[in-house]
């Protein structure tokens, strides 16, 4: 049965979640592009900035949580406060384009039940890479009431209860792409280059896999020809070199720091 339907029903209720820390440079067009939300939830991680006041002055829903143990667990905490039939997770570098607004509220109001992924439009270092070939598609609309939980520390995954009748959730796309201004500065980069390289290595570590200089080697420079040459990364300028290499080296040293920082890596949360 659609969602919200169903003699004089209210029609289906959007929540868009926000997890942030230290995000005041750029929640402000995040929170606006989703304006339209039913509930415009945040879940903060502790910032020192002024993320918390500026959420709020737009009309958000904030709770803060600095006792930070994954993105899985500060996911679950969203999925606690929203109170949407429809639940959409937008991260703070990303901004809704009027076209992806008016899509994602056609799928509510469809009352349809289902899980639906996005693409990206990438900008880094001030520029939109117009020719790179983005594939990734990642889960961010869900009926609510099919969420169990999220798990995994990154790149973390939503589970799913199936639909009346044992079915299982069908998967749709939304067509049009949410612009994610993935890397703003070389300074930023390096600094999430040690994050995502630890929580990389970590999840390897417990999954008990091994690193190593020359895996790294084969990781990282796969990853660079695929996106720089294959994904036309080339076409793309400086901005789109410094993208490729940066998402190439998390490859290389998340295998170096699988092998040379493993016994440090077990059970390591980072934010």
């Amino acid at each position: 049965m659609p969602v919200g339907t169903g003699g004089a029903s209210a029609p289906p209720t959007l929540t868009v979640a926000v997890l942030t820390h230290n995000e005041a440079h750029r929640i402000e067009a995040c929170l606006k592009s989703a304006a339209f939300a039913d509930q415009l939830l945040v879940v903060d991680s502790g910032s020192t900035d002024n993320t918390v006041a500026i959420a709020q002055s737009l009309g958000a829903e904030v709770h803060s949580y600095p006792d930070w143990q994954g993105f899985a667990v500060q996911r679950n905490r969203l999925l606690a406060h929203s109170r949407g039939d429809y639940v959409f997770f937008l991260d703070a570098d990303e901004v809704m384009t009027p076209a992806f607004a008016q899509e994602l509220q056609a799928i509510v109001r469809s009352g349809e039940q289902a899980v639906w992924t996005i693409r990206w439009r990438m900008v880094a270092y001030g520029h939109e890479l117009k020719y790179f070939r983005s594939q990734s598609q990642i889960e961010r609309l869900f009926v609510r009431a099919l969420v169990k939980e999220y798990t995994g520390v990154v790149h973390e995954q939503a589970q799913l209860h199936a639909l009346p009748g044992g079915a299982a959730v069908p998967r749709r796309l939304i067509k049009a792409r949410l612009l994610h201004y993935s890397r703003t500065t070389v300074r930023g980069s390096l600094e999430k280059l040690t994050q995502y390289v630890m929580l990389g290595a970590a999840k390897r570590a417990e999954a008990g896999k091994r690193g190593g200089v020359l895996r790294g080697l084969a990781s990282g420079g796969s990853m660079f020809l695929r996106l720089y040459v294959f994904r036309l990364g080339f076409l793309c300028g400086g901005a789109g070199f410094l993208y490729c290499l940066f998402v190439a080296l998390e490859g290389f040293f998340r295998y170096a720091a699988l092998h040379y920082d493993r016994d440090s890596l077990t059970g390591r949360v980072i934010r």
